[in-house]
């Protein structure tokens, strides 16, 4: 039976775990209860020694998610509350900084309002062409707070203004364009994409793996002349792992490198 809810979660063989929105009827709305499964699912995967990369998406056959849940923000409940339920995107955005992992957005389908978030927190988005990108939250009289700052750091910043002051969407090509979504693919070749790129991703070292992750989300942010600083203390760390050396071993001996994760 599984202890989700809101979502399937599954690990494969080759070490993928797959996170699949699965709350149709809703269209996967980000209500409390979803974005906290996904944050459980999520630590599982951050400590679970097997998994070596992580694959969000959905199982509705035309919507990633519609985003933030409207019944809620509209329901009658103090505002303390609301202020308190809404901690729930930050922390599954950092979950996803933070996760050591690589990890893959499959927008199978539409990816509105917090959605857009929740994408451009993983590492790489891969879309059918059939998707929509979008931020139509000011069109109910709201804004995309919670998402802007994940927005600002992906977008051109007067892109991302027009997206958020317009409300309007845009298609899977122009989100390419825009460097939203790294690969956009035909719907009856998007499950090969997917596997293909996880499968890639889960043959890496996974120690170097975590250690390049997790320079790259603490350095966003810093000075350049600290980030340098920063990253070359990174790569001296590298120099000590067995990874490296089998990994450099491997490639003069023309075979595949056997990682030892240390």
């Amino acid at each position: 039976m599984s202890p989700f809810d809101t979502l399937l979660y599954a690990v494969s063989g080759n070490g993928v775990a797959t996170i699949s929105l699965n709350q149709p009827e809703t269209r996967n709305a980000l209500s409390v209860e979803l974005l906290g499964e996904v944050h459980t699912a999520l630590s599982a995967a951050r400590e679970d020694r097997s998994v070596r990369v992580v694959v969000l998406t959905s199982t509705h056959d035309r919507v990633f998610s519609s985003g933030g849940n409207l019944a809620g923000f509209g329901a009658q409940a103090p505002a303390v509350l609301k202020y308190h339920e809404a901690a729930l995107f930050p922390a599954v955005f950092r979950a996803l900084g933070e996760l050591g992992k690589p990890s893959i957005c499959a927008a199978n389908g539409h990816v509105l309002a917090g959605a857009l978030g929740l994408a451009l927190a993983c590492d790489l988005i891969i879309a059918t062409e059939t998707a929509r990108f979008g931020t139509p939250e000011i069109n109910v009289g709201l804004f995309p707070f919670m998402i802007a700052a994940l927005i600002y750091r992906n977008v051109p910043r007067k892109k991302a203004t027009e997206l958020m002051l317009l409300g309007d969407q845009i298609d899977a090509h122009e989100a390419e364009r825009l460097g939203i979504v790294n690969r956009v693919v035909a719907v009856e070749e998007f499950d090969a994409a997917v596997a293909d790129w996880a499968g890639r991703l889960a043959a890496k070292s996974p120690l170097m793996m975590r250690l390049g992750k997790d320079a790259l989300y603490r350095q966003l942010d810093m000075q350049f002349v600290d980030a340098l600083d920063y990253l070359r203390g990174q790569l001296a760390l590298a120099f000590t792992t067995e990874d490296l050396v089998e990994g450099v071993t491997a490639f003069f001996d023309k075979r595949d490198p056997v990682w030892k994760g240390r």
